[in-house]
């Protein structure tokens, strides 16, 4: 099979799919891969580096239409997607409970696509979990953008002048995000404080050396597949009362809750903002899905009643050379899954196909779209 990398179009972002290194192993393995030239280079892979690892690399022209597998971080165009052969196969991030009008395109474009958001959170799918491995980078650098705002250091410091109190920080959520963002705060001196509306995670928090802010669970809560699926408004009001006097005590500010297919949860109000110390830090890393934070703007960073608000959307683009070394393990590691050098296995009944097969030879199969 010819797998093909395109190289990303969207504004901000860059990752790759596949790194040389990734490569190497799959034209090993006997896979015909192709490279769009430039594809990795704001990754900081060159080339000729893919070129040695014994990939071609070759024009935009050529990327869709002689591809048999086509591998992005993000979702092609519409009019790209219409440039790749019937029955070839998409893997990338789609998203496709929200996204209509790609499922649509690739429906008409008579072609398979995978989505690595949609792979399924089980124990043996865990090297193919790209949400968490970007997550993870994601919650390491959310920490950093926030120790660079604020104007002071976040661990105590004893000198001849005094001492310095260390910073206090308040992370919202403790999945994998969240868990890096508390081991990355605690790393830096800072003392962190971490509300999660799921009590079975205050044993992971508190290892990792943080207060779990405990806010009784109620009948709203739904769970599924390890993500929280849904909330009521009256639980987030209970949990932004309990909260509120931390966040206003609180140096620095990160938020991480989402919702698959939903708007993000708001989870700091407007009033909570106002609360805040003169030149406290937010980052609210659910900002591309509509933002925990009242306030927060996508992609920009923004001075609020003196509170600096950070909404960068693709925090792990930022860190382009890990996310996409991270990113392409996955991707080569689903690719194999579901497929041998020569075609696809389409055991449709297996768990991993199907929980991240969205589109099958042009027929929306996937449950969040059908």
């Amino acid at each position: 099979m010819k797998i093909s990398v395109p190289k990303e179009t969207k504004e901000r972002e860059n990752r790759v799919a596949l790194t040389p290194a990734v490569v190497k192993q799959l034209v090993t393995a006997g896979y015909e891969c192709m490279v769009e030239s430039c594809a990795g280079l704001n990754s900081y892979f060159e080339d000729a580096e893919y070129a040695a690892a014994g990939a071609t690399v070759v024009d935009h022209a050529k990327v869709y239409a002689d591809a048999d597998v086509v591998l992005k971080v993000n979702a092609p165009s519409a009019a790209e997607i219409a440039q790749m052969k019937k029955d070839a196969v998409l893997i990338s991030f789609m998203w496709a409970a929200s996204n209509k009008e790609l499922v649509n395109a690739c429906v008409s474009a008579g072609i398979s696509a995978f989505s690595m958001d949609a792979v399924p959170r089980i124990s043996r799918a865990q090297k193919m979990d790209a949400l968490s491995s970007q997550a993870n980078l994601g919650g390491y650098k959310a920490v950093l953008m926030a120790a660079n705002a604020i104007g002071k250091i976040l661990p105590m410091m004893t000198t001849a002048a005094g001492t310095i109190r260390p910073s206090k920080v308040v992370i919202f959520g403790a999945g994998v995000a969240g868990l890096q963002a508390i081991a990355t705060a605690k790393r830096l001196g800072a003392v962190v404080e971490v509300s999660d509306i799921r009590p079975e995670t205050k044993e992971q928090v508190e290892s990792l050396g943080g207060k779990f802010i405990e806010v009784k669970g109620d009948e709203s809560i739904r769970m599924e597949g390890g993500y929280v699926k849904g909330v009521s408004e009256e639980f987030l009001k209970k949990q932004q009362e309990l909260v509120s006097k931390h966040v206003k005590e609180a140096d620095i500010v990160i938020t991480t809750a989402l919702i698959p297919g939903k708007k993000a949860p708001v989870l700091v109000t407007e009033e909570m903002v106002k609360s805040m110390r003169f030149g406290s830090v937010i980052v609210d890393m659910a900002v591309e899905q509509g933002g925990n934070v009242v306030g927060s703007e996508f992609n920009k960073t923004v001075v609020k009643n003196g509170v600096t608000i950070i909404g960068e959307g693709n925090i792990p683009s930022l860190l382009p050379m890990n996310a996409s070394d991270l990113y392409a393990k996955n991707i080569q590691t689903l690719l194999q899954h579901l497929s041998d050098k020569d075609r696809f296995k389409w055991e449709m009944e297996e768990d991993i196909t199907k929980g991240s097969l969205i589109v099958h030879q042009g027929v929306a199969v996937h449950p969040s779209v059908q």
